[in-house]
């Protein structure tokens, strides 16, 4: 008798001389419908689920029609499952209130599910540096560790001979592998410049070449950065690499290269930090000293117009 009685349906030939093997794929490969309790994150998810206008539009669909595309999971060996494609959708579930979730439950172990994890995200239009960056390296990682690993009965292994493994990682993303390459350099800058990144206030390639600074030596460019209130430029950025490497970088150093006059800034005034931290609190920021600044130079100028209509 069947080990699951409820299964029960009239079997064809197909079905008959299919193999054990076959069956329990088929069956994996089934739409469950499983509590969003049981669903997690996986494991260092390099993407960003955030609540902005895309996840409103995303949680309205879900609410008019549901989740019509199935999420991908593996059994937890805790309990549960974890996600490896579908983290916005079952966020959206979260927030239009949905119970359960269609999800197809697969078998996989670490690096095969780092991988469909990667691939099923870089699908998306919108995809920040910081996130392809880690997605690159996560996939980077698990590619390494399985180009040599004997195949299991039946494992099917991608063809990885001959080729890099940023070649490998490049294939299907309209990027070459140099710039897998300078993507995957992001993830040893500092959170605070990692973040400028996304922001746009540090272009992509000035940040390549300042992930060649330590931690320490990042902390004194980001002080001295907030200091001139400037951004670098490629050829900034290229020479505080190389001074760094030379053994000659510095806070200093660092001040004195952001502070230089660019071409389309001749007209900047740049005050050095020192100088203005006598006149303000130790704990504002450099935003809140420019407002203040502001505020206090407009006070200035509608005094001066006064003085000179009299």
């Amino acid at each position: 008798m069947p080990k699951n009685s409820l299964n029960v349906s009239l079997k064809g030939a197909d079905d008959i001389f299919s193999t054990e093997e076959s069956r329990q794929e088929q069956q994996r490969e089934q739409v469950q419908q499983i509590p969003i309790g049981e669903l997690f994150p996986f494991k260092n998810h390099p993407f960003k689920v955030l609540d902005d206008e895309s996840m409103q539009r995303t949680v309205e669909s879900v609410e008019q029609y549901g989740v019509l595309s199935p999420l991908i999971a593996r059994p937890r060996p805790e309990g549960g499952y974890e996600i490896i494609s579908g983290h916005r959708r079952q966020h959206a579930a979260q927030l239009a209130g949905l119970d359960t979730l269609p999800v197809i439950v697969r078998q996989m172990d670490d690096d095969a599910a780092v991988l469909l994890m990667v691939d099923s995200n870089l699908q998306r239009e919108n995809i920040l540096p910081s996130e392809r960056a880690f997605a690159y390296k996560m996939k980077l990682e698990a590619i390494e560790r399985t180009v040599g690993r004997p195949k299991n009965v039946g494992q099917v292994v991608p063809d990885y001979f001959g080729k890099r493994s940023t070649e490998i990682v490049a294939e299907g993303t309209g990027e070459s592998y140099k710039q897998v390459q300078r993507f995957i350099r992001l993830t040893n800058l500092i959170p605070e410049l990692l973040d400028m990144v996304d922001e746009k206030k540090i272009a992509f390639n000035p940040a390549v070449e300042l992930s060649y600074l330590d931690e320490s030596q990042q902390r004194d460019f980001l002080e001295a950065m907030n200091d001139t209130q400037n951004a670098p430029s490629l050829s900034q950025a290229q020479r505080l690499k190389r001074l760094a490497q030379e053994g000659h970088f510095s806070y200093d150093v660092a001040f004195a290269v952001m502070g230089e006059e660019k071409k389309d800034e001749l007209d900047k005034v740049v005050i050095k930090n020192d100088t203005l931290r006598k006149y303000f609190p130790r704990s504002f920021t450099p935003k809140q000293m420019e407002d203040t600044i502001i505020k206090l130079l407009d006070q200035w100028q509608r005094k001066q117009q006064r003085q000179n209509e009299r």
